[in-house]
């Protein structure tokens, strides 16, 4: 992506609010112009005071710079605010857009990343190329502006002097910023691996802290992002070692513009005023006080790319995924087919080519340990997922040709590791039907057993949840669960281990509440798909048994309703 592409890319999606923006441009100009000015009605000032003229013929310049010196002070400022409120507000707007687009585009955007890495984005990536316009187009523009003024300054006194100063604020804010991002490029791509990696390890110790203490791992697990931060420090330690060749370029075209400025002045000498030759002389210093932040600005440029890159991968369409039809024509039936089936988050843990055809109100259990490829399996039949090959069908329409507002009312999946909001109760629950009533919030409750709980709390429903999951035991936390999937009124019920962190007597209860055409969770009529890492051995119902080494001997296995399991092939 170039820097032109980069620049679109980012003003669609920060959609900055031009009209603040460009009055941060005039204040940060103004304020540099009024140190340029200051500097050259300085030098005239002190020159002039040296031919001791009458008092009152310095006055005026003595006020002049008192007010050169406010207003830079005062410029400076309302840029800053003006500038920070451009870059904040696009900042929260750009958030807003990228979960609406994300809630509401192909399901696949965010399930394939992990959630570390989503947080990388919607985080770090985000307020990296908002900083586009604090750090990088607002200096540029600025120096831009005042670069063009103090040539033209000068070249009313010698242009031989302004075609000198012009190259060297060439150098020093074009070559010199151009080096920074050029070299910065690979160490930048390397630190953003090392962040994503760092994000990653960081969210897997907060997610499941829990386990890995119990299974002695928590130790290891935050040993290792400490290690990916120490390389990620590291990385950005070789990435700054570019500026430092930018800013040594930097000073040296200052050093040439100066020599060159006073070697012009003291020639100028026998034919020009004393107060003429001290500002030709002192001007070019401060011509260069707007480069200073350029080379930082090429950086933030370079790393805004590589930002805008990701956000835009973030919230494009797949390449696998088959454009969604504007118009499809609605399921016949809510009977749930794959064919020829292959599942999986990455090729080497594919399941399938597996069959399936569930007509309404089957019930079917996905049975294997962790890691053996349930969720994937059980998130492409809910089209969370896209097929790896394959394809699904709801009542003969596929899955890839629905709107998503439309299967959704369909299909309704339910992760093992759903969050709870810090918020209330009753607004935990209603995540999965904003509609419903208090009553139907304490009829799922009382189902699944936790209608007392309510009760005895403070303020019942409109108790709020401190901390979110962390005011509720696991127990708690898997039944709260559970009563959201009770409330959704789609046909089809994906549920991924809705047990799990149970005792054994009460996960026994509902796996065959859950599984059984009798249960009184969900009625008959409704199609319900369950993953357990095991079952209860007297519950009879359809089962599809997943183990990491028989995932590909699956191939060309078939469900059979009428047999209640999964035939394997002879």
């Amino acid at each position: 992506m170039s820097t032109a592409e980069t620049l679109r890319a980012a003003l669609t999606l920060l959609r900055p609010r031009m009209g603040r923006f460009l009055q941060a441009v005039f204040f940060g100009a103004a304020s540099l112009g009024s140190a340029l000015a200051l500097a050259a009605l300085s030098a005239w000032l002190i020159t002039r005071a040296w031919q001791m003229p009458p008092v009152l013929d310095l006055g005026v310049a003595v006020v002049a710079v008192r007010a050169l010196g406010i207003s830079r002070a005062i410029f400076g400022y309302c840029q800053r605010l003006a500038s920070h409120d451009s870059a904040l507000r696009s900042a929260g707007s750009m958030r807003e857009r990228l979960y609406d687009r994300l809630a509401r585009g192909p399901v696949d955007n965010a399930m394939r990343l992990r959630s570390g890495q989503l947080v990388t984005r919607l985080g770090g990536d985000v307020d990296q190329l908002s900083d586009l316009l604090v750090r990088a187009v607002l200096p540029i523009a600025v120096a831009g502006v005042l670069g063009v003024t103090a040539v033209a300054a000068v070249a009313t006194i010698s242009p031989t002097v302004a075609a000198l100063l012009a190259a060297c604020l060439a150098v020093a804010g074009i070559a010199a910023p151009w080096l920074a991002g050029r070299a910065v490029v690979s160490s930048e791509r390397l630190a953003a691996q090392h962040r994503q990696e760092r994000d990653i390890a960081a969210m897997t110790a907060l997610e499941h802290a829990d386990q890995l203490r119990v299974a002695g791992r928590l130790p290891a697990v935050i040993a290792d992002v400490a290690t990916r931060q120490t390389e990620w420090g590291r990385v950005e330690d070789a990435a700054a070692r570019p500026a430092a060749l930018a800013a040594a370029a930097q000073a040296l075209a200052i050093g040439v513009a100066v020599v060159g400025a006073t070697v012009a002045g003291i020639s100028l000498s026998t034919v020009a005023a004393p107060t003429t030759v001290a500002v030709l002389m002192l001007l070019p210093l401060s011509a260069f006080e707007a480069t200073g932040a350029l080379p930082a600005a090429a950086v933030t440029l370079v790393r805004a790319r590589l930002s805008a890159q990701r956000l835009t991968e973030l919230v494009a369409p797949p390449r696998h995924t088959i454009a969604k039809q504007a118009k499809s024509a609605p399921p016949a039936s809510q009977r749930l087919e794959a064919r020829a089936l292959v599942s999986g988050f990455s090729e080497s843990t594919e399941i399938g080519p597996l069959d399936l055809n569930l007509p309404t109100g089957a019930r079917i259990a996905v049975v294997g340990p962790s890691g053996a490829g349930k969720t994937a399996l059980l998130m492409t039949l809910a089209g969370l997922l896209a097929p790896r090959n394959g394809v699904v069908e709801l009542g003969g329409t596929s899955l890839d040709a629905m709107a998503e507002d439309e299967l959704r009312s369909w299909v309704t999946y339910f992760a093992d590791d759903a969050h709870v909001f810090a918020t209330t109760v009753g607004d935990n629950l209603r995540v999965a039907r904003g509609a419903a009533t208090d009553g139907e919030l304490m009829d799922a409750l009382s189902r699944v057993g936790l209608s007392e709980w309510v009760r005895a709390l403070s303020d019942g429903l409109r108790t709020i949840l401190v901390g979110g999951a962390d005011a509720l035991s696991a127990g708690q936390r898997r039944r709260l669960l559970l009563a959201r999937a009770l409330l959704v009124s789609s046909p089809i019920i994906v549920l991924d281990e809705p047990t799990e962190n149970l005792d054994a007597a009460d996960s026994d209860a509902f796996l065959r509440a859950l599984l059984s055409n009798e249960g009184d969770l969900f009625n008959a009529s409704r199609t319900v798909v369950v993953a357990s890492h095991q079952l209860p051995a007297d519950l009879a119902c359809l089962r599809l048994a997943i183990t990491p080494e028989g995932r590909k001997n699956l191939s060309s296995s078939t469900f059979d309703p009428s047999e209640r399991r999964v035939r394997q092939p002879v």
